[in-house]
């Protein structure tokens, strides 16, 4: 536990010294992204029915908040994956990427711009990607990012209940997961999908969200266009409805210590929709959806 402790420290720390410093660069406009080419996703994704779920940490700690009905990838974007929408895109290769979307670490694992590492599968988890990227990559298929409270709601679930929050079982499962090493070197779908039918949620790589930020921004802050500055680093409290949860602890504690520029040999991404659009429906293996979504919608 102790090691946890410490990344909570370090993260929160981060954050607070951030926030602690007043911003004294100038605002930074950022310029329009070239135009990106569609691609195809055969992912599935799992339709999560709306619900409400107890916030853990920052403005909303405590309040109940509801989730309404969204779709979500069945698991992380993978190496394969994010190597089609390069190929497609190769205004955002690791040789081409302008560095306000990415920092030097992006993709820094790659052998080349079109070229993954022969001891990585194609079918793990594609890392070292910023926030700009992934969102890049989730347009281009028609998709989004999830939002954190879309990603925490569904993160609830186990194999056999949609809300183990309350179970110290899962905690200390989810807490173990995040121990294991290189996982995110391997093939995605190694464990029993949670109740959803949603693959590593845990234990491979921590994942972006559209507002990863949003639980350290303050009012004022979200007025500002300052790329990187009060944008990503406000002076709202970090407060939590229930510090045992360690686990939600962690995850917010890094989203809230980072940049959209940033790239993490541990944080992945997945995509997220709010509706099946009709065309998708007459052509589900086009879009990554299954019959059983199908037959929800009718």
């Amino acid at each position: 536990m102790r090691t946890f402790v410490i990344i909570v420290g370090l993260a929160v720390c981060s954050v607070m010294t951030c926030c602690s410093e007043k911003t004294k660069r100038a605002k930074v406009k950022i310029p329009a992204q070239k135009h990106l080419n569609l691609i195809v996703s055969q992912k599935k994704m799992i339709r999560i029915q709306g619900g409400t779920y107890k916030a853990f940490i920052g403005k909303d700690s405590g309040r109940i908040v509801r989730v309404q009905t969204f779709y979500l990838d069945d698991s992380p974007v993978t190496n394969r994956e994010y190597l089609g929408f390069l190929k497609a895109n190769p205004q955002w290769a690791r040789s081409k990427v302008l560095r306000l979307y990415a920092d030097s670490n992006y993709l820094k694992h790659w052998k080349s711009d079109y070229e993954i590492p022969a001891g990585i599968s194609p079918e793990a988890p594609v890392t070292n990607i910023s926030w700009f990227a992934a969102e890049a990559y989730a347009k281009s298929t028609g998709k989004r990012l999830p939002a954190i409270d879309e990603w925490e709601y569904a993160a609830l679930a186990d194999q056999y209940t949609p809300d183990a929050s309350r179970d110290p079982a899962f905690t200390d499962y989810i807490l173990k997961a995040y121990q294991k090493k290189d996982k995110n070197q391997q093939p995605i779908k190694q464990e029993p999908p949670n109740y959803y039918g949603i693959y590593n949620m845990y234990g491979m790589v921590w994942e972006w969200t559209y507002d990863f930020n949003s639980v350290m921004m303050s009012g004022e802050s979200r007025k500002d266009n300052t790329v990187n500055d009060n944008l990503f680093c406000a002076g709202a409290a970090v407060t939590s409805s229930d510090l045992r949860n360690y686990a939600a602890f962690i995850r917010y504690a890094l989203r809230g210590s980072i940049k959209a520029d940033y790239c993490l040999n541990n944080l992945g991404f997945r995509c997220a929709k709010t509706k099946i659009d009709p065309y998708e429906k007459y052509n589900p293996h086009a879009a990554g959806f299954d019959d059983d979504i199908l037959q929800q919608e009718k």
